[in-house]
């Protein structure tokens, strides 16, 4: 592990399975996440990286197994559960308003944290003028922390793809969450873009204390960025712990070079 101080055991994942139909997606998959760590999902495509991800931010309920957060049992949890849980989630086909600006796409994260009525909010006066300052006071910080003060009232439709991948971020960061869900943060980015993301994402570990837990296929960007990796294949763990123990681990080694198939 690196030099990074990690906190107690803030998500539990034990024993999952998940079927659709007779596809055999997650089998008996148990691993944890330690507070403010980088843990990665890795594995072939088709591994069920996604599927536990949906799993772990209440988009699939599990057949079988236990989602332990903070201490408490989440066995049926949704993804408004989630969210309000401290969970935000960005996804591998980004998932913006294209027509909208930036700034707004990333004011879009801070809806569940607005206590104003609709009423109030339609009117823009009293608690809801105020609120809505604190609002973006906080969305502010966000695009300087990651560096798009030059596009904040750009529609994010006109944006290159890794700029869009940043903004997706800084929506998900809007949400203040204690773990924070990657999936495939850097795909489809040239080097630059990914050295910029990897950058970003070792800021917000660091700087905002937020558990990362990511998807990526970059296996340089894994083994530089990650605390601790947990590796799937068809579904099955096949490998868990530090990179270099990952790296060294023979399963692991013949899933990717084909060598079990």
């Amino acid at each position: 592990m690196s030099g990074r101080k990690f906190g107690e055991v803030i998500l539990d994942l034990k024993n999952i399975s998940l079927s659709f139909g007779g596809v055999k997606a997650l089998q008996d998959i148990s691993f944890n996440v330690l507070e403010h760590e980088v843990r990665a999902i890795i594995g072939p495509n088709g591994a069920g990286k996604s599927s536990m991800l949906n799993v772990i931010n209440g988009v699939y309920r599990p057949q079988q197994g236990d989602i332990i957060l903070r201490g408490e049992h989440h066995a049926n949890m949704d993804s408004y559960g989630a969210a309000k849980a401290g969970l935000a989630r960005t996804f591998q086909n980004i998932a913006l308003f294209k027509g909208m600006s930036v700034l707004d796409n990333i004011m879009t994260g801070r809806n569940l944290k607005m206590k104003a009525n609709m009423l109030q909010q339609a009117f823009w006066f009293g608690p809801a003028m105020r609120e809505e300052l604190e609002h973006r006071a906080k969305v502010e910080e966000i695009i300087d922390f990651l560096e798009i003060q030059h596009i904040r009232k750009t529609p994010v439709g006109r944006l290159p793809y890794g700029l869009q991948k940043r903004v997706d971020l800084a929506r998900a960061l809007a949400m203040e969450p204690q773990i924070l869900l990657l999936d495939e943060p850097m795909a489809g980015m040239n080097v630059e873009e990914k050295q910029d993301m990897c950058r970003f994402i070792l800021d917000v570990n660091d700087q905002f204390g937020t558990t990362i837990v990511l998807i990526e296929h970059d296996m340089g960007v894994v083994m530089d960025i990650s605390d601790r990796v947990v590796v799937l294949d068809y579904g099955k763990k096949i490998g868990d712990g530090t990179p270099d123990e990952v790296r060294a681990n023979p399963d692991v080694i013949s899933a990717y070079l084909g060598a079990s198939h």
